[in-house]
């Protein structure tokens, strides 16, 4: 019976060990991303030769000898998660039960009062730290950013100090111009982050700006970023376009860059709230509820675990479904955000599906394509050949790299025919032929693959024939392609071929930049913190790309900020819960946030917006404001609408708080609300019934409230007479839409208006239909008057034949003409021998 307690006892002592070793960094942030940050100091601080002496130059090395020598026991601890097999996910919950259990104290934070003793420094970095002070007061650059940064980002397990980080950072920027430590003042100007220092939006533009003149790209970005959105500074589309040319220019070089075809862009940019469902929660957002929810691909795991997909694709690859080979291949190739991307594995997948219809010596095929096999061998065979060229998970190989691409081009494999086109464009294992290789691009761009239509868009410019190259960059725009992107900005930004759109060139530019995240951004390093549990450090990295204007950036900040996600707190019940720190809570840096968001048309974010207001967080409380964010949320041109805005401006309207109390009009806003998310069923009948009570009584008691009216009945047309009558003097329901009358509106509000236009167009509606009518009428009237005609016309004729008759055939006998039967017909009947013939034609003929 002991034997279970004592293993028990191991692991407690084991997690003890591991945790107790972070005790002395209780209130400093636990990750060591940014540690490399301090690998190259002079690269980080723009080294400008302002180093102070030798000996402080040594004092400096020395200190990186002992950082260096300082082991983190957080990173052998974060190995551990729930995606780590059966060994890790149970040590990943033994280590949450224990702090849980033993390790769920308050966390104080030094860093926003002064006041509470810091954590006792371990003796390297004690040390390291007294020589760069050393070295800093004899103005050594490279020591003074590296105290900034240890202070700012907690690293070598210094505990974080955001007013000694600003301090440093300030003076490093006065003393050298410092474009890194003029970003990192900027910043922490916009943001005050830390109460570090007071916002001052006007200061942080200033110093990103000379951060930007300096080359720094985080500082271009934010800058392009300010003067598209008008933060601080009137909004110069020349100004922002400018300086995110400036960052597309680097981007586009990064993104051509490596192997041939370029770097694979990894997409680190998500929201956190979609992970729960949206920002109020699965079934009330707009990213989650109604006919406007986020629809996820094929290959998207919105609706269900990635881990879950993987064995469905699994079991069904077992059973020999190729496609869901292939999909295995293409998952493993291209990586996501929960699953690491693993060459070799894709390898394997794709290896397999190429061996069910090519012989892999010889190339010969063996497997007939009744159910689509080769079709997705070839596309498989387009991927062995891309990862050949490019060495990715095998030794470069031309060769081999061609071989794939010519099995693939047999099929018509889109993907193998640009390949080709891109060898022979590069000279790669082949001749180069810029000829050849357009015709590869042509049959591959004809099967709207984005990449063929880039480069031959880029043929035909380089030929100066501007009207293809443009037809070519359009088509590769609609799937996002970077490239095309890139040259439709350049051509909008200099008026080629077509007049100057300096929005159009800046909107263009801002998505070059912001595709490139791992160029300047820091949003793996925060997802890895926000996925380990260091919400710190996850804030900081959001906080970047926000200022950096990444929408999915700012309503995390906003979201992570949020202390109003539910009306009713649980939080009694469950005392094991950790409060929030200090540094997460901040109502008024959220509102600016969601305000941002809001700008680049998140519905969402435009909706808690008005909750803020509504509520008064972070700012004084404006109903009005209130009202005006849930109208613009229900307008939003972003093909999403909200039910819960609509909700509340129901609410808003039943109780007139912003706007005028009406309850015909809330009760639209509820129907609206029902109409839009049927999720919303139980909530808005309840608001219904409660309103209706509501209006009985204001209706009663003669209140001075607009009621709710009974719905307009059908009219109904009993005579013909009736109808026509209704039809002429009810014009306008039976020829105009609402969508009609939304087109009509600025003609009937024209302050020129140009004659009766809008009554000109009805009359001629019911003009056309009376003429129809009387087309109708006037044909049957014909066909009428033409069957009487030819009745008239027989009985004439038949006169006309009895009075021509001799007297001997008065009596009624009918002359018999030779040849004729007796039934008076001329032609065989059944029965006589001629009648087969005559059935056959006739003899002769």
């Amino acid at each position: 019976m002991w034997r279970p307690w004592l293993l028990v006892c191991a692991v407690l002592w084991f997690f003890a060990n591991i945790i107790n070793a972070q005790q002395p960094k209780a209130t400093e942030s636990k990750h060591a991303g940014h540690n490399d940050r301090s690998g190259s100091v002079s690269s980080w601080s723009n080294n400008d030769g302002t180093n102070g002496s030798q000996e402080a130059a040594l004092q400096v090395q020395d200190a990186l000898s002992e950082l260096h020598s300082i082991e983190t026991p957080f990173q052998r601890l974060v190995r551990f998660d729930k995606t780590s097999g059966v060994v890790g996910t149970t040590a990943y919950y033994a280590k949450e039960a224990f702090v849980l259990l033993f390790l769920n104290a308050p966390k104080q934070d030094d860093y926003l009062n002064p006041q509470l003793e810091g954590p006792k420094l371990s003796k390297p970095l004690a040390k390291a730290v007294r020589l760069l002070e050393s070295a800093a007061r004899e103005n050594n650059s490279d020591a003074i950013f590296l105290l900034a940064e240890m202070n700012f980002y907690g690293n070598f397990t210094h505990p974080r100090n955001y007013k000694e980080a600003f301090r440093r950072y300030h003076e490093l920027s006065a003393l050298t111009g410092n474009s890194s430590a003029q970003h990192m003042v900027g910043f922490m100007y916009a943001t005050g982050i830390g109460g570090a220092v007071e916002r001052d939006q006007a200061k942080a533009l200033m110093y990103h700006t000379f951060a930007a003149r300096a080359g720094n790209t985080r500082s271009e970005m934010t800058t392009a970023f300010r003067h598209h959105a008008g933060i601080s500074t009137p909004r110069d589309c020349n100004e922002a376009a400018r300086y995110y040319k400036r960052v597309a220019d680097k981007a586009i070089d990064f993104s051509r860059s490596g192997p041939p075809g370029g770097v694979a862009l990894q997409r680190e940019a998500y929201r956190l709230a979609d992970e729960d469902g949206g920002v109020y929660g699965e079934g009330a957002s707009v990213v989650s509820s109604g006919i406007y929810a986020n629809k996820g691909g094929p290959n998207s795991d919105q609706h269900a675990a990635l881990d879950d997909v993987l064995e469905y694709l699994d079991l069904m690859s077992r059973k020999g479904d190729l496609k869901a080979t292939y999909s295995l291949g293409r998952l493993h190739y291209e990586g996501s955000r929960t699953l690491k991307r693993s060459l070799r594995t894709a390898r394997k997948y794709f290896l397999i599906v190429a061996r069910k219809y090519w012989d892999i010596k010889d190339g010969s095929i063996i497997s007939e394509d009744a159910d689509g096999v080769g079709k997705v061998a070839s596309k498989a065979a387009a991927y062995l050949g891309r990862m050949s060229l490019r060495g990715e998970g095998v030794e470069q190989n031309y060769e081999k790299a061609i071989i794939w691409f010519r099995r693939g081009i047999a099929n018509g494999d889109s993907f193998c025919q640009y390949e080709m086109g891109l060898m022979y464009l590069l000279g790669l294992g082949v001749r180069k032929d810029a000829g050849v290789a357009a015709d590869f691009f042509k049959e591959s761009a004809e099967q709207d693959w984005p990449a063929a239509q880039v480069h031959l868009g880029k043929l035909f410019l380089d030929q100066g024939d501007l009207r293809p190259a443009m037809r070519y960059f359009d088509l590769a725009y609609r799937h996002g392609h970077i490239e095309a992107h890139y040259h439709l900005a350049e051509i909008n930004n200099n008026g080629i071929g077509r007049e100057r759109s300096c929005p159009l060139a800046t909107a263009s530019y801002k998505v070059v930049a912001e595709k490139t995240e791992a160029l300047h951004t820091s949003f793996e390093e925060a997802n890895r913190a926000y996925n380990n549990g260091d919400k710190e450090t996850a804030l900081i990295g959001y906080m970047m790309a926000a200022e950096q204007g990444y929408e999915a950036a700012q309503a995390n900040v906003a979201y992570m900020l949020d202390e109003h996600k539910s009306i009713v707190s649980l939080n009694w019940l469950m005392p094991w819960k950790k409060k929030g720190s200090t540094f997460l809570r901040n109502a008024s840096l959220a509102l600016i946030y969601w305000t941002r968001s809001a700008k680049q048309s998140n519905v969402d974010s435009m909706v808690k917006m008005g909750d803020y207001y509504l509520g008064g967080y972070g700012i004084d409380a404006d109903m009005e404001k209130a009202a005006t964010c849930y109208q613009t949320a229900q307008d939003l041109q972003s093909g999403q609408q909200s039910a819960q805005a609509m909700w509340n401006l129901g609410w808003m309207h039943e109780n007139g708080i912003g706007v005028d109390q009406d309850y015909h009009l809330a009760k639209r806003y509820y129907d609206l609300a029902l109409e839009t998310n049927q999720e919303s069923y139980l909530p808005v009948k309840l608001s219904l019934l409660k309103l209706r009570m509501r209006s009985f009584w204001n209706t009663i008691t003669n209140g001075k409230i607009n009621s709710i009216q009974p719905d307009p009945e059908p009219k109904t047309y009993r005579t013909w007479s009736d109808w026509l009558a209704n039809f002429l003097e009810d014009e306008h329901p039976y020829y105009h839409s609402d969508a009609d009358d939304d087109i009509l509106e600025p003609h009937i509000h024209d302050p020129m208006p140009g004659g009766d236009d809008y009554y000109d167009e009805v009359d001629e509606g019911i003009l056309e239909s009376l003429i129809i009518l009387g087309i109708a009428g006037a044909l049957a009237f014909l066909v009428y008057y033409r069957q009487l005609r030819l009745q008239n016309h027989r009985r004439a004729m038949e006169q006309q034949q009895q009075q021509r008759q001799p007297d001997g055939q008065a009596g009624g006998e009918v002359p018999v003409v030779p040849g004729q039967q007796p039934d008076g017909g001329f032609f065989p009947p059944p029965g006589h021998p001629n009648h087969g013939q005559w059935v056959a034609g006739g003899i002769g003929h």
